[in-house]
């Protein structure tokens, strides 16, 4: 992966966001609220740490039969995703709560879903935010060799059939986590001096991803070994599915909003400058889902609403549903674009026509 050095625009009018964000501004200030969490986001981080715990001690503590347990265990999947995508990121982005600590302690949370929050934070909030779709700089579209997410990704033969074996794929993102993917990241970004922040002690850095990693398969795996009267093959299956489901729905909740038909993925020119504003950039490589769902809105965390998250990371995902009829109004009123799908389904059929489409051999072969 190539490294060069980005400059979004500055020769583009930054009018659209001075006058978004002053907008955004008084929204908060008028109603006399926060720009971080509430209630609402307390309680749901409650209910979504409950569905991926409660079921672990209930599969510990009853002795239920195999078919129990592996419904128990996909149901700690959907916990999983949901502690990920409603918890973990927005204390990661430190809008869980106005006190650090909360936020810090809440984007702990990571370290139970098998991540490890400096790997984290450096592949969102500095890659992914700052250089969203770019490829060969945001690493979200990254996955070796078997996907091609981007175009501008050198096409081999076996892409053709990506749009039917990626959702197979898509379940071993957070197993991933948990055996090799954060020890790569880890040595790729130390190298690098990769931080969202001050950068951290590479020694103080390596002995807490290799200590969480010890204290999460000793929770997850040697416990249920110790405790459960069952072979331990079975644990290791309930391991497994229990990451997969969590895998799916992170997976494609992510993918909807970048690798779709709407979305951009821009390269930057030979000097590395961007046409685009950061702001518009962001606006034509995010794409909104199913907005309207209640369900969609409260279990993605906003993650549905990417348009919103990615022009305010510092704004909790409690508040997109409101922020959204200003920002779709500011967009318009500047002519740019405002991408999304009605419902879930259509951005689901448009990801897998896009990686259909992405899987066609290219009539100039793009490397």
């Amino acid at each position: 992966m190539e490294h060069s050095t980005i400059r979004f625009s500055r020769t583009e009018s930054a009018q659209f966001f001075r006058t978004l964000n002053k907008r955004v501004n008084a929204y908060f200030k008028e109603n006399g609220i926060k720009k971080t969490g509430n209630w609402k986001l307390y309680l749901k981080s409650a209910v979504m740490l409950s569905l991926f715990f409660a079921p672990y001690f209930l599969i510990l503590t009853l002795g239920l039969p195999n078919w129990a347990n592996l419904l128990l265990t996909i149901l700690m999947g959907v916990g999983m995703a949901g502690v990920g995508m409603n918890v973990m990121h927005d204390g990661n982005h430190g809008t869980f709560s106005s006190k650090k600590w909360v936020n810090k302690l809440m984007g702990g949370s990571i370290y139970i879903l098998a991540g490890n929050v400096y790997n984290w934070q450096v592949q969102h909030n500095v890659l992914h935010h700052t250089y969203t779709n770019i490829h060969e700089h945001d690493e979200d579209l990254e996955a070796g060799r078997i996907m091609r997410f981007s175009k501008h990704s050198k096409w081999r033969r076996f892409h053709r059939f990506q749009h039917y074996y990626s959702i197979f794929l898509y379940g071993l993102l957070t197993f991933n986590w948990a055996i090799t993917t954060d020890f790569q990241q880890m040595y790729r970004y130390t190298k690098r001096k990769l931080s969202y922040g001050k950068f951290p002690n590479p020694i103080v850095n390596w002995s807490v991803l290799v200590i969480t990693k010890i204290i999460y398969a000793f929770i997850w795996i040697i416990i249920p070994m110790l405790v459960l009267d069952i072979a331990w093959y079975k644990v290791l299956l309930g391991f497994f599915i229990m990451h997969y489901t969590a895998g799916v729905i992170l997976s494609v909740v992510f993918q909807l909003a970048h690798v779709v038909d709407h979305a951009d993925m821009p390269l930057p020119e030979k000097d590395g400058t961007m046409k685009n504003s950061w702001a518009i950039h962001q606006l034509k490589t995010t794409v909104n889902f199913g907005t309207k769902n209640r369900i969609v809105n409260w279990f993605t965390g906003g993650l549905n609403h990417q348009v919103e998250h990615h022009i305010f990371p510092n704004i909790s995902h409690i508040h997109y549903t409101k922020i959204a009829k200003i920002v779709k109004q500011t967009a318009r009123e500047f002519n740019l674009p405002y991408n999304e799908y009605k419902t879930t389904r259509k951005a689901i059929l448009s990801h897998f026509r896009h990686l259909k489409e992405l899987g066609q051999k290219p009539t100039l072969q793009m490397q």
